[in-house]
């Protein structure tokens, strides 16, 4: 039936405010109405003692007349008897009602005070007081008073009325304040479900322009963040797709071409083994680039494992330029090692080197002929520091916090010689967290790069730092 949630939400206010209303209503209905019987009965009561006190002054005929005649001018009946009851004057005929509350009287207990002796207003004709008449300790009479009960009738039905028209009213305006506030409550959820529709039918283009300091608005900035990250995970992964595809299609573009080359006649020796050395050096790039893929799935699926155990960071150092130095050398670029490397480690010897390996060659493709690479390890009191730093040409500074996404180039245009294949930085961040440390990236363009890996260090049994 309700289906919306603007009316569930209406249907809910509605309910629990018209409960509520309900109870003040009758609890305020009944406070009046037997406000106002009091009133009408404390009167009555009030007109008796009167009378009472000043037949117990005089309690003659003359008076007694006189009060009989006071109210049969007056919309009250009265009725005065002796000590034992016996009616000596009234107002107005007597009624079965009046002498039963006459006959019902005890007159033979000395009475304290006056009462109303009936007080069933909405199943008898008459309201009744009794006010005994006392004089010096003696017990002269009673002053019986009533009062009929249409009046109170009328005013009960009057308040009735009163009650009804403005429940109807306050009902009405309670309906359009649930209306309004529910549709000002839901028209933002309904906005954000049409923007999460847009999302599943891919359309990342969302933005919930809803100004609130509340939860909603909080909702609104998630989903409007939430689609910024979509959209930007759409064209990463367009663009990663794009990357991987250019990247297997040219090496295996070299490979098919220079196997072409191979097989036409005529062909020397040495041309021979030009060829054959292009297909391989083209080869050893395609299954390096396959490896970092597995590496990559490896690290979605939560399957990628590092392996800890205590190493020297000098060999670790040592290895590593041994490994690249070559390349250095030929191609004119100078490679340093500075700082204090007695220092041991808990770490995955393999995916280090594999992490320092990858800030080696990038900083080697990026430096010019006859520049300097340098390896600085510096050690505080809980971290221990290794930078690779060199004089290249730099990365500009709104392209750094996009360095670490994957198959990402900081320069569109560069061949695969300078700019590699653009994954193996999010490898390496990846490791060095696995490690419990931090890989972050300074530089500034023309002057140079720094890669700094973290790590955190703990002190051994003889008080010297080791990384953990």
């Amino acid at each position: 039936m309700f289906t919306k949630l603007s009316l569930k939400i209406g249907f809910l206010f509605f309910a629990c405010i018209l409960l509520i209303e309900s109870l003040l209503f009758y609890t305020l209905y009944v406070t009046l109405v037997n406000d106002r019987v009091d009133e009408v009965m404390e009167s009555l009561l009030a007109r008796g003692e009167t009378h009472s006190a000043v037949l117990a002054s005089s309690f003659e005929e003359e008076t007694l007349e006189h009060v009989g005649m006071m109210e049969a001018a007056s919309s009250l009946i009265v009725i005065v008897t002796d000590a034992k009851g016996q009616v000596l004057i009234h107002s107005d005929p007597i009624e079965p009602e009046m002498k039963a509350v006459i006959d019902n009287t005890n007159f033979l207990s000395m009475p304290a005070g006056g009462k109303v002796v009936e007080t069933h207003w909405n199943e008898k004709r008459y309201i009744a007081s009794d006010s005994p008449v006392m004089k010096d300790g003696d017990h002269l009479g009673h002053v019986f008073m009533f009062s009929g009960t249409e009046g109170i009738a009328r005013m009960v039905e009057n308040l009735q009325q009163q009650f009804f028209w403005i429940g109807v009213m306050t009902v009405a305006l309670t309906v359009v304040t649930i209306m309004g506030l529910s549709r000002l409550i839901t028209l933002p959820l309904i906005r954000m479900k049409k923007a999460t529709e847009q999302l599943s039918l891919g359309n990342h283009h969302v933005n919930l322009m809803i100004d609130r300091n509340d939860e909603l608005g909080e909702l609104a900035a998630s989903i409007t963040k939430l689609s910024q990250d979509l959209d930007q995970l759409k064209k990463s992964r367009h663009e990663f797709l794009g990357s991987i595809s250019h990247e297997l299609r040219t090496p295996l573009t070299y490979i098919k071409g220079y196997s072409d080359i191979l097989n036409r006649p005529g062909l020397s020796e040495s041309e021979k083994e030009k060829y054959a050395a292009v297909i391989q050096e083209e080869t050893a790039r395609l299954t390096g680039f396959i490896q970092e893929l597995f590496e990559l799935a490896k690290m979605d699926r939560h399957e990628f494992h590092i392996f800890k155990k205590e190493e020297s960071l000098d060999v670790l150092l040592e290895s590593t330029v041994h490994f690249v130095s070559a390349a250095f050398e030929r191609e004119g670029k100078s490679l340093s090692v500075s700082g204090d490397k007695d220092i041991r480690v808990l770490i995955d010897m393999e995916r280090m080197q594999q992490v320092l390996l990858n800030l080696l060659d990038n900083a080697r493709k990026y430096s010019e002929a006859g520049s300097l690479v340098s390896i600085i390890v510096s050690e505080k009191k809980d971290e221990v520091m290794i930078q690779v730093r060199d004089e290249g040409i730099g990365i500009p500074k709104k392209e750094i916090p996009l360095i670490f996404d994957r198959l990402y180039r900081v320069e569109k245009s560069r061949s695969r010689e300078s700019g590699g294949f653009g994954i193996g930085l999010s490898i390496a961040k990846e490791i060095v967290e696995a490690h419990g440390g931090l890989l972050e990236i300074h530089s500034e363009v023309g002057i140079g790069t720094e890669a700094t890996i973290r790590l955190k260090c703990k002190e051994d049994q003889n008080g010297k730092n080791f990384i953990s």
